[in-house]
């Protein structure tokens, strides 16, 4: 007969300690609520990142979405065609030919268009009201030459007069419109006496007298002459000065701008760049990308702040009750039971700072898209990451606390 031999383990005496989640939730709330106003104030950080992180991404996004129905539509009508010839032809003259207006005006979708550029005077000259005096005795006012469709395609608004038309402009009439602001620093108040300016030698009728426009707010600040008077007057531009601005229908502008080189040179339409106005979604999606940097900084920087908060919390919590720890570790608690409840403290209060916080940002998007009108635009991303972003905060800030409390050691702790 042969005998088996078994080897039996000891019983065990005494049965491993357990801890429930049920208990851990309970012993951490009470860790909680034991100090209610310093909990409140460690949530503070929390609920301030959070409530951040939700108002920068609804109001970024709430901002966006009125960009294309709020786009400015004079800059989604307004097309520049720079005059370029020089790159191509160091020997070429003005690209722009004398009938420019017209040329572009028979474009479909264009309403106004003209030629315009800066006028180069010599030091010596200058802007006067009177006659009498040196030609440099007088106001250094800047002098743009523009004809007629040029005016018109800024808007402009007057004070007092009219502009110029075209049958002033192709006969050169020494004639100018100037701005509110030139009409106060040469004394000149109403149009009824027909008043003159000087620029240099050169006297001109002040036929208007321009208080606002709507494009091109330099000609508040300038003397405008009629290009052809310019041209008879001062010659023709030099280099690359000259430009041309087309006032478009809604929805126009594009194509304009791609036909307005060959309808002025087809000979030389790359002597011409028309430049488009900018397209409104790249530029929402600009504004979005930036403010989303901007603010998530700062949506980043407190919760970082909020995180420091509470670990400097838990950390003074796991001092203050080492001989809670102690007697617990003592009574059979686990070091990972003494982990998982001040991790679930500190996640706690980052979760409840986090749904503060939610709420505030929410109300905050809310209320400011009610004042001025807006819709507001939340999505349901941002509120379901919020909670979360602070709950997973308050448990990475927890972690070297709840560390330090499970390395705590029974009988050292019991001596205290």
């Amino acid at each position: 007969m042969r005998l088996k031999l078994r080897l039996c383990r000891p019983a065990q005496l005494v049965n491993p300690s357990r801890f429930a989640p049920r208990d851990m939730l309970s012993e951490s709330t009470a860790g909680i609520l034991q100090r209610p106003a310093r909990s409140t104030l460690t949530a503070l950080g929390t609920v301030l990142g959070v409530g951040t992180f939700v108002a920068v991404l609804g109001l970024t996004a709430t901002t966006s979405s009125q960009i294309d129905s709020r786009f400015n539509l004079l800059t989604a009508t307004e097309v520049t065609v720079d005059d370029i010839a020089a790159e191509h032809n160091e020997f070429a003259r003005m690209a722009f030919p004398a009938d420019a207006d017209s040329r572009i005006e028979k474009l479909n979708g264009v309403e106004h268009a003209g030629v315009y550029w800066n006028v180069r005077l010599g030091s010596e000259i200058s802007v006067r009201s009177s006659p009498v005096g040196d030609m440099a005795d007088g106001e250094k006012i800047d002098v743009i030459a523009a004809s007629p469709g040029a005016l018109q395609a800024a808007v402009p608004v007057l004070a007092q007069g009219r502009i110029y038309d075209t049958y002033t402009s192709r006969t050169a009439q020494p004639v100018a419109v100037i701005g509110s602001g030139v009409a106060a620093r040469l004394g000149i108040t109403t149009l009824e006496t027909q008043p003159a300016i000087y620029i240099g030698a050169e006297p001109f009728t002040v036929t208007g007298i321009i208080k606002d426009v709507r494009r091109k707010p330099d000609l508040l600040l300038s003397v405008v002459v009629p290009r052809s008077t310019a041209e008879r007057v001062w010659g023709s531009p030099e280099g690359a000065s000259a430009k041309m601005l087309i006032a478009t229908e809604i929805g126009a502008a594009q194509q304009v701008a791609r036909l307005a080189p060959t309808a002025l040179r087809p000979d030389h339409p790359e002597y011409l760049k028309a430049v488009p106005p900018p397209n409104p979604k790249t530029l929402r999606s600009d504004i979005t990308s930036d403010l989303n940097q901007l603010f998530l900084l700062l949506a980043g920087i407190c919760l970082a702040i909020g995180a420091v908060g509470i670990a400097n919390t838990t950390l003074v919590a796991v001092l203050e009750r080492t001989g809670e720890i102690g007697l617990r570790r003592a009574l059979g608690a686990r070091g990972r039971h003494i982990t998982a409840q001040f991790l679930a403290e500190s996640g706690a209060l980052g979760a409840l700072g986090g749904l503060v916080g939610t709420s505030l940002g929410t109300i905050t998007v809310v209320t400011v898209a009610v004042a001025r009108d807006w819709t507001p635009v939340v999505h349901p991303a941002t509120i379901v990451a919020a909670p979360v972003t602070g709950l997973l905060t308050g448990v990475l800030a927890g972690l070297y606390p709840a560390w330090r409390a499970s390395r705590i050691q029974p009988a050292e702790a019991l001596r205290r």
